[in-house]
Formats: C-alpha cells, structure tokens, sequence
C-alpha cells in the first residue's frame, strides 16, 4: 500500500461488508486481521495507529484516502525532489562567488572523457546558484554550443572571428535562454581550419588570452573554456589564456595513459607562456560502481593528486547523454537524475573551496 497512497477504497471492504463484485477486493494485502474479513476494521486501525496515519473520509460514498506518508528530509529521494523544485522554480541558493573572475580552462586531451559535459553542467550549476558565468566554446565541434543552445551555425559569428580576425569577444558572445547569468562564446565548424591559419600569426599562442584581457571580465565570477582534445594550437591558447586547469579524467585505464602527456604540456606552458597557470581541480567522470577498474582508477588518482581532486564523483548516467540532443545540461533537462546531482556537488565543492582558500589567504 506504501507505494500507492492515493488509492480509494469502498467503505464496505474496510468495514468487513462484502463488496460488490464489481469492485476490486482488497483482502491479502498485509494488513493485520485482513481488510476485506471480519476483523477488518480492527486491523485497519490497528495498521493506521502503528504508521501513524490518518484514514481521512471523503466524497459522496464516504471513501477512504490513506495519506502519502512523509518522507525522510536526508534520503537520496528527498534531495533529488529539493534540487528539481530549486532547480526549476529559479529558487536555489546562492553559493560563495569568487573575489574575481576566475578563469577555467577545462582540457584533456584524450577524447570522450567529459570534457565538454562537464564544461556546460558546472557553468550552469554556478549560474544557477547566483555566479555570473562565461562559456568560451574552443572546440569545433562546437558542442559545448549545441548543449547550451546557442546558435553556431557556419558563418556565425564565433571564436574564430575572434582568434583569427581580432573581432571583440563582447560581439560574439550570447546570453543562454533560460539560465540567467550564463552567457556562451560559440564555436563553429570555421574553428576546425584556425590552427592553420595561426601559425603565420604573431604571439599565436596568446591570441585568446589578449581577447579575454580586453573583455569586460568586471561582472563576472567564472570564465569555462572548453577545450577540442587535442594539444594543438587551440589547446594551448586555452592554457595560456586560463588561470586555472580542470581536468575530467574517466575511470577507465586508458585515460590515465594519457595524463601524463597532458601534465607535460602543462608544464611546458607555466615555463614559457602563463606562470600563473596551475592545476586546481580534477573531477573524476563515467564512473561505473559495478566494475572494479573504477575504483583501482579512481584511488590511483585521488592518491597522485590528492585534494586536488574533487570529492564528488560523475556517475554513468543515460540523462547526463541525452540532455543534449534537447538543447540542455542535465541540471536543466531532468535535475534530480544521479547525474545532475553529482554535478550541482562537484559545482558546489568548486565554489566552497575557492571561498575557504580565500579566507586562508586574508587571514
């Protein structure tokens, strides 16, 4: 009976009359001294008092209601419920916004990880919880583009016009439909032929980080680049341009395999392009419970990286991968699925850590 509260009962089966034969009987369903026997009534209460329900009367018969019985404030059920109902009624708290805009390049050269997913949903998890968010769309895939719903269609204006023709970043980028504070700098297929186009160019590798220094950056929190997986030009324009690199890394064998070439890069930059360049987050994504790999992956990380490494997990999640083809992140598309709940935490540990090292900081 517990999972269908709203089911209306003749007062003739609770009462122990016979009903009519029409109607469905009820007897067998567990309750003590039977529904639909003598003892009925007896049994029902007896139910009602050690559940602590109350049998409300109703309508022109005098059916029965049983209650929904409330649920738990901390159950896995009552924090997906919390996060759709913040989520879609524009009622979520604000979280700890950064002393000044922070910008995030989000890479991984190895394919497929989550580079793109986890670029969209954290910006729109901080959007959603008060922060002023850019998404700068780096890869020509332009997929970070599609997932926000941002047009990028060939001879748009984009990051190419940006790189390649000196174009303001401010007459590219457009406000997200429907998550207020996040804007998206998008990225069409033209990107695909940049990396050519810039090696005659002087400071190439700077190209992006000069259109970020020339952009308004005073009413933002946080600037996401979302990188193609490559370490080509692009990639390295990113790294120059950021502050701070956030790694996805999935659980899975080969995508440790080719960390350390990203790590190489990395350093090859904070040498000789952006000292100030450093590797603030990884999030571990895809992770697959049933499967011990995961877990031997994951505790390499944590144990390499230490709290570089977020304590929120990314699940495998079939509404994480449908989302997308609907224009959406998965906070937006379905917020109380496994995965937007890993990414609000993911989303939310980011801001807090960056308030509590600023308070070490002024202290």
């Amino acid at each position: 009976m517990r999972g269908n509260p709203g089911l209306r009962f003749p007062v003739g089966d609770v009462a122990g009359n016979a009903a009519p034969t029409s109607k469905p009987q009820v007897a067998g369903l567990g309750w003590p001294g039977g529904v639909a026997g003598t003892a009925g009534t007896a049994g029902a209460a007896t139910w009602a008092g050690r559940h602590r329900t109350r049998l409300e009367a109703s309508g022109a018969e005098g059916a029965v209601r049983l209650p929904e019985p409330p649920i738990a404030a901390d159950t896995p059920l009552a924090r997906a419920a919390k996060a759709a109902v913040e989520v879609r009624g524009g009622r979520a708290p604000s979280w700890p916004r950064p002393d000044s805009c922070r910008i995030i390049t989000v890479a991984n050269q190895k394919g497929g990880v989550g580079k793109t997913t986890t670029a969209v949903n954290l910006a729109v998890a901080l959007a959603l919880h008060g922060a002023q968010v850019l998404v700068v769309d780096l890869d020509p895939q332009g997929n970070a583009s599609t997932a926000l719903d941002v047009d990028h269609r060939v001879g748009a204006p984009s990051v190419y016009n940006v790189l390649v023709d000196d174009q303001p970043l401010a007459d590219i980028v457009r406000p997200v439909e429907g998550v207020r504070g996040l804007s998206c700098a998008p990225a069409t297929i033209d990107l695909a032929g940049a990396e050519i186009e810039l090696v005659p160019l002087v400071a190439r590798e700077s190209r992006l980080a000069r259109a970020l220094a020339a952009h308004d950056v005073s009413d933002l929190d946080y600037i996401l680049i979302d990188c193609p997986p490559s370490l080509g030009l692009l990639t390295v324009n990113s790294l120059v341009a950021g502050v701070e690199v956030l790694i996805p890394i999935q659980c899975e064998y080969y995508a440790l395999e080719g960390l350390e070439q990203l790590l190489r890069t990395v350093d090859l930059v904070r040498g000789h392009l952006n000292e100030h360049l450093v590797i603030s987050t990884i999030l571990l994504t895809m992770y697959d419970a049933r499967t011990r790999l995961a877990a031997q992956v994951a505790e390499e990380v944590r144990s390499h990286f230490g709290d570089t490494v977020l304590r929120a997990v990314i699940p495998r999640s079939v509404r994480v991968s449908e989302a997308p083809s609907y224009g959406q992140s998965v906070i937006t598309y379905d917020p109380g699925s496994t995965g937007a709940q890993a990414y609000l935490e993911a989303a939310q540990e980011m801001a807090e850590r960056n308030a509590s090292a600023s308070a070490k900081a002024a202290g």
